[in-house]
């Protein structure tokens, strides 16, 4: 408890799902929490749930691919709390469950939009706020996918842009490191987390005819983690208090990967 006593976080996507799970776990530690999402009272129920239990957070509606909401959440930020040192870029969405073939290019850049663009824009706006905290620099943390790191079929929107962010982090990485800005930049690569996207996920792959169900996908999915099950947000919610901390003060430009062993083999 209360590893991160005096930090101020952004948790994007922070309404359901990791992200809230996130913004739960940062507030437990003793963060001031700002959750933003696209959907304003999901976010405000976070929110309030941390507040209940005794921590701070507020909450902000926030469409990540806008780019001036950033810079007005950013100082929504340091105004209340006078710094932000924590900005977990979580916020994305699902593939669109087509191949290459067929897949429109109005999903694909959809895609691209949400799922890089927005990490890119939070990633260069947090840069930006945390350069000067002084010492106390800051940690960005981007949300990437097993899928940034290895391929499927029928989401190459997804697969692409999720590859992009593990690198877009490592750039950010050296670039605040090189400029000797005590700020870390590093990815996080989940395993299939059992949460309401991946349940819409399921069932379009199910409207589509690629799997009978979404009972018969899930059990699938869980046969493809040697560890024996789906994951949780708590399990990369808890990963994330780890990057947000001062004890992984010597990461930067780290791929975490919470799979379940699926990339292991």
């Amino acid at each position: 408890m209360n590893r991160l006593n005096g930090k101020s976080a952004l948790v994007t996507g922070g309404g359901k799902g990791i992200g809230a799970g996130v913004a739960e776990a940062l507030a437990a530690e003793g963060a001031a929490v700002l959750v933003t999402d696209i959907d304003r009272e999901a976010a405000r129920e976070v929110a309030a749930r941390i507040t209940s239990a005794g921590g701070r957070a507020f909450a902000l509606q926030q469409d990540v691919v806008d780019e001036p909401s950033w810079a007005s959440v950013v100082t929504e930020a340091q105004l209340r709390h006078g710094a932000l040192h924590i900005l977990v870029n979580n916020a994305g969405i699902a593939p669109s469950a087509d191949p290459i073939e067929t897949l429109a290019l109005a999903n694909w850049r959809r895609s691209m939009s949400v799922n890089l663009d927005g990490v890119f824009l939070g990633t260069r706006e947090g840069i930006r706020a945390m350069k000067g905290n002084g010492a106390a620099g800051g940690s960005i943390i981007n949300v990437s996918s097993i899928y940034g790191l290895v391929g499927t079929t029928n989401a190459p929107d997804y697969v692409a842009s999720k590859g992009a962010v593990r690198l877009l982090t490592k750039a950010a990485a050296l670039e605040c490191a090189e400029a000797r800005y005590p700020i870390r930049v590093n990815s996080v690569h989940p395993g299939f987390i059992e949460t309401p996207m991946l349940a819409a996920g399921l069932a379009r792959m199910t409207e589509a005819g690629i799997v009978p169900s979404p009972q018969v996908a899930a059990d699938g999915l869980r046969a493809l983690h040697p560890i024996g099950r789906l994951g949780t947000p708590a399990d990369i919610a808890a990963a994330v208090v780890y990057l947000a901390s001062d004890e992984s003060s010597f990461m930067t430009g780290a791929e975490l990967v919470i799979d379940g062993g699926y990339t292991a083999r």
